[in-house]
């Protein structure tokens, strides 16, 4: 496990916390995240080559990381899937995306009752390991069932804000994310319906406004309910069919320039 650096008194907070019903309010100011389910989960990944699991990864242990990362599998899983479909799944994730939402936790910048607290637990070196330990098991992926149409053009559609943008230019074909090295947007193909369902929510309302320069924030403001409701669906449904997604025609890589250190 890795090192927690703060004195008893959070660790006693932390299974209190655990015991409330609202243990996972999201400050981003969402409603309660339910219990955690209990037992293995079937393994919701996509099968990918190691040189592609590699890249997402920097040159920190994720064989060391799956060890300092137990407290994380409580809540998402020994593998990254999580059985709460209100908590993320990690699985193929970026691990510096990762690491960067963390990062937020500590500064305050992204606030949540138990990722505050565990977040305030662990020092750069085990953030390093574990989020490199997340990022190099096989990626998330979603049920492969049939498109929902709506949510498939509001996906790919630049109309969808006033950005000049669409989802898929940022987090690339399928929500299979870009190249590591714009890892400032996550993979979102296949993560649960709800918790993307709540994050946009919280864009919109502006509950969580962590993204590179408020970006989502934009992106959301106009979103109504039904809309988020097909975009969620749509996007958790994606999986990879082959072993390296495909990158979209346009990708704003200024805005990932700009955003990268953020």
């Amino acid at each position: 496990m890795f090192r927690i650096e703060c004195n008893s008194i959070i660790g006693l907070t932390l299974v209190a916390l655990l015991m409330t019903k609202t243990a996972f309010a999201e400050s981003d100011n969402s409603t309660s995240f339910m219990s955690i389910a209990g037992g293995r989960i079937s393994a919701e990944v996509n099968k990918e080559r190691e040189e592609v699991i590699k890249q997402r990864n920097n040159v920190s242990n994720p064989v060391v990381g799956k060890e300092k990362s137990q407290l994380c599998q409580g809540c998402h899983g020994e593998f990254g899937i999580s059985a709460n479909t209100q908590i993320p799944k990690l699985a193929g994730q970026f691990s510096n995306y990762i690491s960067k939402q963390v990062r937020n936790y500590q500064s305050g910048k992204r606030t949540h009752q138990i990722m505050s607290a565990m977040a305030a637990t662990i020092n750069d070196d085990d953030l390093a390991d574990v989020a490199d330990y997340f990022a190099s098991q096989d990626k998330m992926k979603g049920s492969g069932s049939a498109d929902n149409l709506i949510g498939k053009k509001l996906f790919s559609n630049s109309n969808v804000s006033n950005l000049g943008l669409a989802c898929i230019n940022c987090h690339g074909e399928k929500g299979l994310g870009l190249k590591p090295q714009i890892s400032v947007f996550p993979v979102i193909g296949g993560q649960h319906k709800d918790y993307i369902r709540r994050q946009l929510v919280n864009f919109r309302e502006g509950n969580r406004t962590n993204s590179p320069n408020g970006m989502m924030n934009k992106m959301a403001g106009s979103l109504t309910d039904a809309e988020i409701e097909s975009l969620a669906e749509y996007v958790s449904q994606q999986r990879e069919s082959s072993g390296e997604p495909t990158q979209p025609a346009v990708v704003s890589q200024q805005v990932a320039r700009k955003s990268r250190s953020k």
